[in-house]
């Protein structure tokens, strides 16, 4: 695990940057931690003092798109909740494309690793939860769980069109995003007291809580 608390330090940035880099060249599973060092130019005790392993240093690059997600522009209040998710989604897609050939190396190598498809359960429903969140839908309480695993069904299913994706807009993702929200639009686990300040069209005349 990350030694120091996340942050956008440019040694880390560079360490990320490097990471994804390397693993599109050479696969996950073929890059060290002293090779990444190397190509970001930080020195290799200096970087093991800020992350254990290069497992650390990819979670911090998930808290680092978490964070963009969050730290994006708020979706219109008034927009229906399936609107406010596919916005939150695409954003987080955007913050991800840069590093798109990395990222599809690295769940290349990792599909056949179970401990860390295990490890990647409690996280995808953790970021799941912050895109409820930024979207203006809670996700605690009895429901919230619930509601997280619907969000992360859509995210992952979605993802798969991202990956083969080079389109400059991303239209087969939106588009692929669009029909996944559609096909949950009914589930009254998305839009249970959804909106923030007013009722959506789902929930009837009931005051929404967030």
């Amino acid at each position: 695990m990350a030694k120091k608390p996340h942050g956008a330090s440019q040694q880390s940035a560079a360490a990320i940057d490097a990471m994804l880099a390397l693993a599109a060249e050479r696969g996950w599973y073929a890059v060290s931690l002293a090779d990444i060092a190397q190509r970001a130019k930080i020195g290799l005790a200096e970087l093991h003092e800020q992350f254990e392993g290069k497992d650390a240093l990819l979670r911090e690059f998930v808290e680092s798109v978490d964070l963009a997600v969050l730290k994006g522009e708020l979706p219109e209040a008034e927009a229906s909740v399936r609107d406010r998710l596919f916005d939150v989604i695409m954003r987080r897609f955007d913050a991800m494309k840069p590093h798109r050939e990395g990222i599809r190396a690295i769940l290349r190598d990792l599909r056949g690793d179970p401990c860390a498809l295990l490890f990647g359960v409690p996280r995808l429903l953790a970021t799941a939860s912050l895109m409820l969140e930024a979207a203006g839908v809670s996700a605690s309480g009895p429901g919230g769980r619930l509601k997280a695993k619907a969000v992360a069904a859509i995210y992952l299913s979605t993802m798969r069109t991202w990956l083969a994706d080079d389109s400059a807009d991303m239209a087969r993702t939106m588009s692929a995003l669009d029909r996944a929200l559609r096909r949950v639009e009914g589930v009254a686990m998305l839009f249970c007291r959804g909106r923030r300040g007013s009722a959506d069209p789902a929930e009837g005349s009931e005051p929404a809580k967030v």
